[in-house]
């Protein structure tokens, strides 16, 4: 098409983060504004894209080609499917959500060490943070792609080591710490797996001479590219490396607890509601489409790490005492199913881990925004210094449930479609995981309600008697996340419709169909 709406979809934010920066500091308020409405520009761009998509037509649209780099073949090269269609839509949809949800958690504080937190500063970043991770859901060319995979650590970084968590619970300094720690250690591992990836996107070139995912696709297809084994073995870890780290994969996971610890609530949402599904979604596009047979090699090991995942993350989910960090653990559960689901290499399981990508983040989103309104009501985010919140913050704690049942995966709500859709596509293949998976359910319903008890019924804590319930800017959060959670899994077709020709293609990439029932069905 002409027009270049995959641009200005990502352009736009991008614009937003400059002019929301170069607000004067002391219109703090008036750069709040300034970030949401451009995120709400996005949105209605987002929904353009969903809205001229069509899902049985061809495989990119939208695209945009043009010369970027002439002399190592660099195009600046976009194009969505059905599952960018859907993730994008996911990441326009959350960031008013999250500006929002942290409407005051930039405001400069008053401590002993007189810190100084630049508001204009906490909004453009977010802003920047959607643009890099649109433009990554957009991008046909490996080398563009990689870019901003890259990039968007930048002011992630400085999001979670600059802005974080004001319910710390010891000193100034001490907090500072372990904001820097988490911030760094957040980076490095990125870093690494980045690097790695650089190495292997290098390797693609030589190999190919082309960053362009759909003229290897259309090389392969024709017959005319034949990678050697190893070769694509070789790529193939060093791609799925990098988007390991960025799932997170156990035993690649170890950032993400301290991160989303050390974050604001709303940053933590934006790092595995939207950054992380990065990760899954390019082993989606680059590992399967680009390397067939290498994905196929590595599926028992993998599937073997997602199952480990899974378990290990719900497992140590029960043992929290952090509010935050029990929420990182379960979403290191929930990944797993998402890359058990990619990886089981059928069409069930497929769809169900993009639906799953769509459903963990409107989930994740409602349960942390609320569990970050308690935390800052509280001033803590230890379990036990709460207790009978639902008597004095009803809605509150109303609200807390549904999202921890989201999480669980209650039949009903949105994530359980997109659950049971992976389990029973792996089952079909791999029953024995698939078998064992189903222990990440019992362990989900065991942390989330443990958690509501712990926090919201018994005795009410004199800490929390005081406690007011949700505001209106508050409820203008967490309402519109519940009503998608109960209407996408009363009715999750227009979502599956989308999605489906994607996985239809992603599947004949690996050159895989769906194993036959063992028993027919009755004429």
């Amino acid at each position: 098409m002409s027009f270049p709406l995959l641009t200005l979809t990502a352009a736009v934010p991008a614009a937003g983060a400059i002019l929301t920066a170069a607000v004067p500091a002391a219109r703090r308020t008036a750069a709040k504004w300034v970030a949401l409405l451009f995120s709400l520009a996005t949105l209605a761009l987002a929904v353009l894209v969903a809205v001229r998509f069509e899902p049985g037509g061809a495989r990119y649209q939208l695209t945009e080609s043009h010369a970027w780099i002439k002399d190592f073949g660099v195009r600046y090269e976009l194009g969505v499917d059905g599952i960018g269609v859907a993730l994008i839509a996911l990441t326009a949809l959350l960031i008013p959500f999250v500006i929002a949800a942290g409407w005051h958690d930039a405001d400069p504080l008053e401590t002993a060490s007189k810190r100084w937190r630049p508001t204009q500063g906490f909004f453009a970043l977010i802003l920047a943070v959607e643009a890099m991770v649109v433009i990554s859901f957009e991008a046909t060319d490996v080398f563009l792609f990689y870019i901003f995979f890259e990039a968007m650590l930048i002011p992630m970084y400085f999001l979670i080591g600059g802005f974080g968590d004001r319910a710390h619970g010891g000193s100034d300094e001490n907090a500072a710490a372990q904001r820097s720690y988490a911030a760094v250690k957040f980076l490095l591992y990125n870093l690494a797996g980045g690097l790695i990836m650089l190495a292997a996107v290098i390797g693609l070139y030589v190999v190919t001479g082309t960053f362009s995912l759909t003229e290897i696709a259309d090389a392969r297809a024709a017959g005319k590219m034949d990678m050697a084994t190893n070769t694509e073995r070789l790529l193939f870890l060093g791609f799925f490396f990098a988007f390991a780290v960025k799932a997170p994969l156990w035993p690649l996971h170890t950032w993400l607890p301290g991160a989303m610890g050390e974050a604001t609530a709303p940053v933590a949402v934006l790092i595995t509601a939207v950054v992380d599904k990065v990760g899954t979604f390019a082993m989606l596009r680059f590992c399967l489409g680009l390397f067939p047979e290498a994905s196929k090699w590595a599926t028992p090991v993998i599937l073997v790490l997602a199952l480990i995942s899974i378990v290990y993350g719900a497992l140590l989910a029960v043992g929290q005492r952090d509010i935050k960090r029990l929420i990182a653990y379960a979403s290191i559960s929930h990944f797993g199913f998402i890359i058990m689901g990619i990886f089981a290499m059928t069409s069930q399981g497929q769809s169900g881990a993009t639906l799953y990508m769509v459903n963990h983040g409107l989930s994740t989103a409602a349960l942390m925004l609320v569990a970050g309104f308690l935390i800052s009501r509280r001033g803590s985010r230890l379990i036990a210094d709460f207790g009978g919140v639902q008597k004095v913050a009803p809605v509150l704690a109303g609200t807390f449930l549904i999202g921890g049942l989201a999480t669980l995966s209650l039949p009903g709500l949105a994530p359980f479609v997109s659950e049971f859709l992976v389990l029973v596509g792996t089952f079909s293949r791999y029953p024995v995981i698939g078998i064992i998976a189903t222990f990440g359910i019992v362990l989900a319903a065991l942390y989330t309600l443990v958690l509501y008890q712990r926090t919201m019924t018994g005795p009410v804590k004199e800490e929390v008697r005081s406690m007011p319930d949700l505001r209106l800017r508050e409820l203008l959060v967490v309402t519109p996340l519940i009503v998608l959670l109960i209407g996408l899994g009363v009715y999750p077709k227009p979502l599956t419709e989308i999605v489906n020709p994607a996985v239809e293609h992603t599947m004949s990439d690996v050159k895989q169909q769906d194993p036959a029932p063992e028993v027919e069905a009755a004429k």
